[in-house]
């Protein structure tokens, strides 16, 4: 896509961190933008904040997990502005940082069911509902699915895994547009520590997934990286430098999109080559 004014964005997620970004600089671009998040009152009041540039906002309180929600969302938007230019799947969740160095066998089934309802289904329902929509009216349009550098490395966690999945679906339906011929691309967004309120997740978990994760309750050692976890996230980068990459790559046609730090991204070059020279899984902290 070259020509943003006048177009319309959809984001889920939109109600903080690089959601609530994105759709700023969508507006900034002058385009139409339609926010959806489960939290009411932290969306409206992004959507206060995103009309302060002057364009055209709808808001809607959307659980991903539900495909219905979606398909309101998605009515709502085509019967609101006409079409749909961008569409942004971005909830999602993890249980706590402990996620990352849980035991799958210790997991409680309800992290892995809420994770993967809103960092998997969330995006397929997404894709379900807006796609043929785009295709039939036929204009130019960009699909951003929000994965994340974890989607490039390894782990037995319900967040790394969900996000695996959304790396080769983008990738699956990226190709599926060129075969076609569409007007539409699409473009997997995988970040690195990204200064959000991630960790903070579990306060919009519904009560049918458990309870939010017990952090006394966890092993030394996961504690101890749940931690470091969390300070390195208030260290990280700005949403809205991610939302200045994702433009570009929608702009650009680019299909990869990496706000990672250097030593994650060596991570993935380490588990790459690995692969490509058939080695066991090179062990890291």
């Amino acid at each position: 896509m070259k020509d943003f004014k006048d177009k319309v964005a959809v984001v889920t997620g939109a109600a903080s961190g690089m959601g609530l970004a994105f759709a700023h600089k969508f507006a900034e671009e002058g385009m139409s933008v339609v926010l959806a998040d489960i939290e009411a009152e932290a969306l409206s009041m992004a959507e206060a904040a995103v009309k302060a540039h002057g364009g055209k906002v709808a808001a809607l309180r959307t659980n991903v997990i539900v495909q219905d929600d979606i398909e309101r969302l998605a009515d709502a938007a085509f019967n609101t502005f006409g079409n749909v230019h961008i569409l942004c799947n971005n909830a999602g969740v993890i249980a706590s940082a402990a996620t990352f160095r849980s035991r799958p066998w210790e997991t409680p089934l309800g992290d892995w069911e809420w994770t993967w309802g809103v960092n998997f289904m969330g995006v397929l329902h997404g894709i379900r509902s807006f796609v043929p929509r785009m295709l039939e009216n036929g204009e130019e349009g960009h699909i951003v699915n929000t994965a994340s550098m974890a989607g490039l490395l390894a782990g037995a966690d319900p967040y790394t895994i969900s996000k695996h999945s959304v790396v080769s679906l983008t990738e699956g339906i990226y190709k599926e547009f060129k075969g076609m011929g569409a007007k539409l691309s699409a473009s997997v967004l995988c970040p690195g520590l990204i200064k959000t309120a991630i960790l903070e997740a579990e306060r919009n978990r519904p009560p049918e997934f458990g309870p939010a994760t017990a952090a006394a309750e966890l092993r030394p050692e996961v504690q101890q990286f749940s931690a470091f976890f969390k300070a390195a996230l208030d260290q990280g980068i700005d949403p809205e430098q991610v939302a200045q990459l994702v433009f570009e790559a929608i702009r650009d046609d680019q299909f990869y999109i990496f706000p990672a730090q250097p030593n994650i991204l060596e991570s993935v070059h380490v588990r790459l080559n690995d692969i490509l020279n058939q080695r066991n899984p090179t062990l890291g902290p």
